[in-house]
Order: structure tokens, then sequence, then C-alpha cells
């Protein structure tokens, strides 16, 4: 394995848009250099994966990866402290105007995530929450109790995790609530693993993770202590077998790409950066990604793009 920056924490889960910027030709013909990335947990996994098999081909390029929040990398990257921002969101008109490129690479989604252990679960898997409700528990603070959702006598407060660091997942939780990441409630834990290990250690836990920090990729199981809330898409109080998609990853991905997860939740995952790459390595590498590097997006968890929006991304490079 070539070396790359990734902290100890991400090391063992991995061991278990029209743009901005230039329209000129870019011939890229570099097989060396040095490309420095940061940005959002959704992307990070996949992007490491991507660096590892891309440095096996191209020894003479190192790639240096550390995740920190989409926040982080749009930042990074406008700043030119990275060449490239991983970034799980849609991008704004305001990052726009301050120069922001960015291409997709992959798609995933945001999905309610519970302890196996809650008293409830039954009721949950059997009948799930709709889409008010958990604006009422997450954006209105109305439901406060698990029992509040079915009329029932136990008592269980409501124990809710959201993100600390600014981000994509809970950006676009949010945004599938019809709120913005700073009205979410609970009790803010940094990052996508932390989020996940906060709703493993607490019964009454109730928070949001991207796909890859809920299933296992080797098992394509659930992790275990997680399980998912069915969203009840109908409103019919009772979760159908065309919204019972969440079993497996692989469940969950076909949900994704045929649209019957809604987005948002779903979404693209991005690389950004301020204007077009001028690194050759750079750009070499966001190629490779969109070509040979899509064969590694269903077993890693990610959903690939169409082919026709493929080729949309690959255009945006102009690469000759």
């Amino acid at each position: 394995m070539r070396p790359y920056i990734i902290s100890t924490l991400f090391l063992a889960l991995l061991l278990l848009t029209g743009c901005g910027g230039s329209r000129e030709k870019t011939k890229v013909n570099s097989n060396s250099g040095t490309v420095n990335i940061s940005g959002a947990f959704a992307l990070y996994p996949i992007t490491v994966l991507w660096a590892e098999k891309f440095m096996d081909e191209y020894p003479d390029i190192r790639i240096n990866i550390s995740a920190g929040g989409a926040g982080k990398g749009m930042a990074d990257a406008l700043s030119g402290m990275v060449d490239l921002g991983m970034f799980s969101r849609e991008i704004s008109q305001p990052e726009i105007d301050k120069g922001a490129w960015f291409i997709a690479l992959t798609k995933d989604a945001v999905l309610p995530t519970i302890n196996s252990k809650n008293p409830f679960f039954e009721d949950l898997q059997k009948r799930g929450i709709t889409k008010e409700q958990f604006s009422q528990i997450f954006v209105t603070g109305e439901i406060t109790n698990w029992n509040q959702l079915y009329n029932q006598q136990s008592l269980g407060k409501i124990n809710i995790f959201t993100r600390s660091d600014a981000c994509g997942a809970a950006a676009m939780w949010a945004k599938y609530l019809n709120a913005s990441q700073e009205e979410l409630l609970g009790t803010g834990v940094f990052g996508d693993p932390g989020v996940a290990d906060a709703v493993k250690r607490n019964m009454y836990g109730i928070g949001y993770n991207n796909v890859i920090y809920i299933y296992d990729i080797q098992s394509r199981k659930k992790y275990p202590g997680m399980e998912i809330i069915p969203i009840d898409l109908n409103n019919d109080g009772k979760i159908n077998n065309n919204e019972n998609f969440y079993n497996t990853l692989d469940d969950i991905s076909a949900a994704i790409k045929s649209g019957n997860y809604p987005a948002p939740p779903a979404r693209d995952l991005y690389f950004v950066s301020n204007g077009k790459p001028q690194n050759e390595a750079a750009l070499h590498f966001i190629n490779w990604i969109l070509t040979i590097g899509q064969q590694y997006v269903h077993q890693a968890g990610y959903v690939n793009l169409s082919k026709d929006q493929i080729n949309d991304e690959l255009k945006k490079l102009n690469i000759q």
C-alpha cells in the first residue's frame, strides 16, 4: 500500500454539477506529483480506496487525504490549502461566486439511525416514521418520547445526536425536513463515526449517518448495535414492501439508484476546488475516478453515476 495521510479512527473502518472554471482544453500527461485532499466524511472511505488503487498504477503520484467534514473541505479548497475538497451536498450559489469548481463522482444517502436494542424497535420496523414525525423530533421538538409515536404506555426519552461539524450529512438530512443544519436539535457530535458510536452506546438514541458508516462493506450487513428507522414514505402507518429496502447494503444502494429512497437525503458526492484544478496529477486522478475508478464504487458501498452523468462530468475536465 502506498503512503497517504489517514487518521487512526478511519483506518479501523477501512480494515474491517454545472461548474465554473476554465473551458479550455487541458492536456494531462503527468504521472508524478502530489495531490492533497480534505473534507467530507461521506466521501472519505471511497476516496482512500480510489487513491490506493490509483497509486498502485501510478507509484510516482502521492495522494494525501484527511477527513474533517464537508465544510472544511470547501474552506480548504477555496483557500488553496488543498487541491481538492471532498464535498457531500449541493454547491450553493455563494460558493460558486467565490470560485468553487465542482465535479460529481458517486452517490450515497443519509439514513436515520437508532440503537438496535431500542425497546420500540419492533414497532419502528413495522410502522416506520413519517417525514412529519422526523421533523417533530429533529426540528420542532414536539416529539420527545418514543411512546408518543405509537401512543404506547412505555416511556423512553428520545436522545437525539446531531453533527457538531459543518457537514453535508446534516445539511441533507435537514433539507429533507425543510430545515437547515443549524435548526437540528440534539447533542452535537463530531463526525460520522462519532454519531454512529453515540447511537450504538445509547439505547434510546437517534441520529443520522451516511450509508458507509452503517453497513459493513464486507458482509453488506449493518454494523452490530446499529439499526435504521424505515421512512413511511406514503404516510399510511406501515412499512410496505416497496418501502422496505434497508436490510443489506445492496438493498439500500439499489433504492438510492432507482430513486425509491428520496433525494434528499440521497445526493451526489463531489470534489471541489478553487477554479478548475491546475495540478495535472489532480486532474489525472479525477479522470481516472470517472473512468477506471467507477469499477470500485459498488464494492465500496456507494452508488455509480449514470453513464450520461459520467459523460457530462468528464466534459468539465475538458481533457485531450
